[in-house]
């Protein structure tokens, strides 16, 4: 509804509207930032395969996604405890202590099925989640500082579990390797994982009551309360289910690879966060969408597949792919300052 404000001075019975203030800039850009993130992915692989005509074949590309399936599936918990102000630096460790114990399980055990072994990986991750979301929830430990220390503590235990050595191929069964190497219909077993995560994943953030409190929780903490949400049990929620998915990405990591060591995917957590930033998932909380991260985790992937078949220095791969992780958080910083301030102006009106 308009508002009418009738001047005093001037012509008599002037009238001026004043509807709502035009859609700023920020706004356009924040609402259309995924189609922009796929218009620069599209014109990277363009360029990418002018330089090598190998990049673009459907070999390659089945490498990419299988490749970064794991990543995508990874950043899906990670969005949930980015959206509600949280970060966890523990998923590489949770994903190596999983990973080990589910070997150690397999070749103990060569007869055990493959879904008991998954069930087992998403078991650990499941208490290790749980045991950070009790400390942040609950004991009111900083998330940065609690899956510090718990990262260290899940990095000792899986020294602990495999005594120092490595769990290798030949101490594997065959069954438990095809979870990350075999196909159904032609499609690797990582790349339907990670489709079935994704879809589960939107339909829980969009069409269940716990994924709005999510939001709500990351948007603003204290209505949130007032509101009567349990903000404790969101938070717990979150870190449980980062750590499931750490689970599983652990006994994932194990079967593509063939081997478990103590040092599994040691720093994967930066990687992880990054695939994030470039979806759009603001540090500050409150905002992220599937549609995001499953592009943010597409262009990492693409990065890390594209730079080393056109040559390019690996001094300077790391440089290129900082630099776009820094103009992602930049435009982030900008679009959320766009908004706030837009809010703030409507407010006032």
């Amino acid at each position: 509804m308009k508002r009418q404000i009738t001047e005093s001075a001037g012509v008599p019975g002037a009238q001026i509207n004043i509807g709502k203030p035009a859609r700023s800039v920020s706004e356009m850009i924040g609402k259309f930032r995924e189609l922009g993130l796929l218009g620069f992915i599209l014109l990277l692989s363009v360029g990418v395969q002018l330089r090598n005509p190998s990049f673009l074949t459907w070999e390659n590309i089945s490498d990419i996604a299988t490749n970064t399936a794991i990543l995508s599936i990874l950043a899906v918990g990670m969005m949930l405890v980015i959206i509600t102000r949280g970060i966890d630096l523990s998923i590489g460790a949770t994903l190596a202590v999983s990973g080990m114990i589910s070997a150690l399980l397999v070749s103990h055990y060569p007869g055990i099925h493959p879904l008991l072994a998954i069930a087992s990986g998403i078991g650990i991750g499941l208490i290790c989640g749980m045991v950070i979301g009790c400390l942040v929830a609950w004991v009111n430990i900083l998330p940065i500082i609690a899956t510090l220390g718990m990262m260290n503590v899940y990095r000792g235990l899986t020294f602990e579990a495999s005594g120092g050595k490595w769990v290798s191929a030949h101490q594997m069964p065959t069954g438990f390797k095809a979870i990350a190497t075999g196909t159904l219909f032609g499609v690797n077993n990582l790349i339907l994982i990670a489709v079935a995560i994704y879809i589960v994943a939107y339909y829980f953030i969009s069409h269940t009551r716990s994924g709005r409190r999510i939001y709500a929780v990351g948007s603003n903490p204290d209505s949130a309360t007032i509101s009567g949400i349990r903000s404790g049990r969101v938070l717990w929620l979150v870190y449980t289910i980062m750590g499931g998915l750490s689970g599983l990405a652990g006994v994932l990591w194990v079967s593509k690879f063939a081997s478990a060591q103590g040092d599994t995917a040691s720093g994967y957590e930066l990687s992880v966060i990054a695939a994030c930033v470039l979806g759009g998932v603001s540090i500050a909380g409150g905002v992220g969408k599937i549609s995001g991260i499953v592009l943010g985790s597409v262009l990492l992937g693409i990065l890390n597949n594209a730079l080393p078949m056109i040559d390019v220095s690996p001094f300077w791969q790391m440089f290129i792919q900082g630099t776009i992780i820094l103009i992602a958080v930049l435009i982030n910083a900008l679009v959320k300052r766009g908004i706030d301030r837009n809010h703030l102006m409507r407010r006032k009106i």
